[in-house]
Parts: structure tokens; C-alpha cells; sequence
């Protein structure tokens, strides 16, 4: 699990220093930098698959600003305004701590022009740590990320087997959602991720289960296509015909494949995700929120992005009714040091 994020010069930030728990919710006035503190593990990870098989080192790994993940620009878009807040001589830094393999340090240069990969300055060999690319962030079988801007209702979602068979990932977008679905529906769920209601472990059943929760009776039919390479997908309701998923509105497709991204996540995995809320009515929300503590407690860090006072509550339900333990997971800090130097201006 992760402990600790450092930024240092990195867009809102002229230093963030935050402790992350099994479960961190970003929250809070627009443009005070949620989205940036997710952006600087993407970039991370970005980096990370996009470099050089022939490097000599992942120690000095390039900053990718424009990659599959996210795209940020150049770098006098990711450093802090110079003119207001830096030296003459300063860098960018990424400090990221994990409880068992130690501290990933990254550190780039002030680049004022067009470069959209950021070179490294070179560490002390002490303070190199390979081990930091041996966690969740940085491979595959353990990682799920979903923006805010994810794919709305379609009749046909994409197939990529090695997108889904071989990585275990549901896009960015949640493109791959459907797909995923139907390639490891009987997949087990973690006993602590089981819908009440719902006995059989499969993660077609818990996703069934948990949409439920969202709008009751929701059948999934998947229909692939693998010689165009696409997935069709309907849904029906309690004993009715099965529609096309433009017909069902936003909220089901939208929250698809968050359910799968949490449910299909083992302990030690990593989920990103931006505004899961988006297009549910409270009620989901604040199930949602529940099926977040219960997969933190289950043993996946997530962290999120939120505006909902639903989500938020019904994590307050679940410590309330004793699905998820904030207290089973103590301090990995010496201390507590949340340090934040933010310029609102920037997103």
C-alpha cells in the first residue's frame, strides 16, 4: 500500500505532502488541484510503461506529459507559475512512499519550451529504489484508472484481448468495460466485495447484484462480436425485453465499469477514480460509496475524486455499521505533515 505522496513545484502545488490510507477521498472546491494529485500517479505510470526498453535504468525514468492515460501539454504546463513561486534554479519533485518496497524519488528540470518529455535529474545511487516498479501503480494485473470523461450509453463498445486478457485493464474511458465483463465473468470476487443479496462469487453475479443497486433488476446481456472486434451491449429489467444501452440512459453505462473495476480487484491492487458519482441518482451514490469501503477493507487502496456528499456518506455508513474499520489500518508516518502551497488557477 501506498503511505505518502509528495509534490513539490507540480502545477497547483508548491508543496503537497499528503498521508494515503486503503481508502483517500479527494474533495472540495473546484480547481484547488484533486485532479492533479491523480494526474501526478498517472504520469508516473505513463512514464513508466511508455519508456525505453533499451534505458539503462528506470532510476532515471522520463516525464511522458502526453501518453494513452493523460495528456498534460508541455512542461511550462506541469511546473507551478515560475514568475510567482520559483527560484532561479528549482525542479519538479515526486515523492511517492510505499509501506513495503520504500520511496520512488523523481525529480525533473524547469523546461520553459515545447519539450512534452521531461529529462530526469540524475539521484545519488543511495537514494535510488528500483523496488518502487515492483508495486500496484506501475504494472498491470493490479491496476484500474477511470477518468471523469468515461464512454456514455453505445450499441457496440471495442474488444482487445490484449487490452483485457492479457492486462487486465477496462481502459481509461471504460471502453473495455463490456468486454471484460464477458472474459472473466466467473472471475470470484473477494468475499468482503459480495452483494448482500447475492451468494454466487462470480463477478458477473456481484456486478449483476451491485447494479441492482443502482437501478433494480438490471440484467447485462453481452453479445460479442470478435470478428469486428466489438461487444454488444443491452440490458434488461426484472422480465423485460433487453434494450439498447442507448435507450437506458447515462447512469448504468457510466457506472459499469467502476462496479467492475472495484469488484474485480484483489488485495494489494490500486483503483483511480474521477467522479464515480457521475450521472447517479443518491441513492447509488451512496451505495457506491459503501462498495468503496468495503474494498478498501477488503485490502484495495482506492483513491478518488469526488464532489458527492452521497459517496462520502455512505462511506460514514459503512465505518458506522462496521463493514469497513478505519481504524485497522494504523499510521505508517512518523508523524503527521500535510504541508499545501496551492494556486487555485490551475485545475
Amino acid at each position: 500500500m501506498y503511505n505518502e505522496l509528495q509534490l513539490i513545484h507540480f502545477k497547483a502545488f508548491r508543496h503537497l505532502d499528503i498521508e494515503l490510507r486503503p481508502l483517500t477521498l479527494l474533495s472540495g472546491l473546484n480547481g484547488v488541484g484533486k485532479s492533479s494529485t491523480l494526474q501526478a500517479l498517472l504520469l508516473l505510470r505513463q512514464s513508466y510503461l511508455g519508456r525505453d526498453a533499451n534505458s539503462e535504468s528506470d532510476n532515471h525514468l522520463q516525464l511522458i506529459l502526453n501518453g494513452d492515460l493523460i495528456n498534460r501539454g508541455t512542461g511550462r504546463d506541469v511546473f507551478i507559475d515560475r514568475n510567482d513561486y520559483l527560484p532561479s534554479q528549482s525542479e519538479l519533485t515526486i515523492l511517492l512512499n510505499h509501506a513495503i518496497q520504500g520511496q520512488g524519488d523523481w525529480r525533473y528540470e524547469y523546461d520553459s519550451g515545447t519539450a512534452d518529455v521531461l529529462t530526469p535529474l540524475p539521484l545519488p545511487s543511495s537514494e535510488a529504489n528500483p523496488h518502487i516498479y515492483h508495486t500496484a501503480l506501475f504494472g498491470d494485473k493490479q491496476f484500474h484508472y477511470l477518468k471523469a470523461e468515461r464512454i456514455g450509453p453505445r450499441t457496440t463498445m471495442p474488444m482487445s484481448d490484449y487490452m483485457v486478457s492479457q492486462r487486465n485493464q477496462l481502459g481509461a474511458g471504460g471502453e473495455y468495460a463490456p468486454h471484460f465483463l464477458s472474459a472473466w465473468e466467473k472471475k470470484s470476487v473477494h468475499p468482503a466485495l459480495h452483494h448482500p443479496s447475492e451468494n454466487a462469487p462470480s463477478l458477473r453475479a456481484q456486478v449483476t447484484a451491485w447494479m441492482g443497486e443502482i437501478s433494480p433488476g438490471t440484467q447485462i446481456d453481452l453479445r460479442p462480436h470478435a470478428d469486428m472486434d466489438l461487444m454488444n451491449i443491452r440490458y434488461g429489467f426484472a422480465g423485460t425485453p433487453t434494450f439498447r444501452a442507448t435507450n437506458v440512459g447515462f447512469g448504468i453505462s457510466y457506472t459499469l465499469p467502476v462496479l467492475i473495476a472495484l469488484l474485480a480487484s484483489e488485495p494489494g491492487g490500486l483503483v483511480l477514480l474521477e467522479n464515480p458519482e457521475a450521472h447517479l441518482h443518491p441513492r447509488g451514490q451512496s451505495q457506491m460509496g459503501q462498495l468503496m469501503a468495503r474494498a478498501a477493507q477488503a485490502g484495495v487502496q482506492v483513491i478518488l475524486e469526488t464532489h458527492s456528499d452521497h459517496i462520502m456518506n455512505g462511506i460514514r455508513v459503512a465505518t458506522k455499521t462496521n463493514s469497513f474499520n478505519p481504524m485497522r489500518w494504523p499510521s505508517l508516518l512518523p508523524k503527521s505533515r500535510k504541508r499545501f502551497g496551492c494556486d487555485s488557477r490551475y485545475p
